[in-house]
């Protein structure tokens, strides 16, 4: 009697699990809709290569700050400008993520090999204004640094850590009020 109740169950169970099975197998495919200037496939290649190489490639605030003292390192904002005017590292230039084009990359990091260092507002806390925190999944690092490496740039080096911008040894400078209001 027994085993004809643990055959039973099992029978039960299997019937349960392989009809949802079944349902997945039996939904059509769907066709892809085709547009040559948008390529996930190549996007999801990107962010697979760029994983380990990423980690590693993350600095401490001190790493940071003494590899921008480099020659020919590129600090390399890309918050909006508005942000960027209220409060950015000293030195770094801007360059909105909605406008990264091959051509503006190219004016503003001439050569493919320089070494670019990203940040952005996931790196800093204590300014909400200047440095909004983004959910941490769509954070504008991750997303500058495969796209960066999408245009061909090879040496890319992001700030790691969480910094209060009260007690960060990275230089931060906003630009003069005066500037701000002729901008807006």
């Amino acid at each position: 009697m027994n085993r004809t109740i643990i055959v039973s169950l099992l029978l039960i169970t299997v019937s349960l699990v392989a009809k949802p099975i079944e349902k997945q197998k039996k939904q059509p495919k769907i066709k892809p809709i085709p547009n040559r200037l948008i390529d996930y496939g190549e996007f999801k290649k990107i962010v697979n290569r760029s994983e380990s190489e990423r980690e590693n490639h993350r600095l401490t605030e001190d790493q940071f700050l003494k590899m921008m003292s480099e020659d020919g390192v590129v600090v390399l904002d890309a918050r909006s400008e508005n942000r960027f005017r209220l409060l950015h590292i000293k030195g770094a230039v801007n360059l909105p993520f909605t406008e990264f084009t091959k051509d503006s990359l190219a004016t503003v990091i001439p050569e493919s090999k320089s070494k670019i260092l990203i940040y952005c507002n996931n790196n800093f806390e204590g300014n909400e204004q200047a440095f909004a925190a983004k959910s941490p999944a769509a954070s504008l690092n991750l997303s500058t640094y495969n796209s960066l490496k999408a245009y061909g740039y090879s040496n890319i080096f992001e700030l790691g850590p969480l910094l209060d911008v009260n007690q960060t040894k990275l230089p931060l400078v906003s630009e003069p009020k005066e500037n701000q209001s002729q901008a807006e």
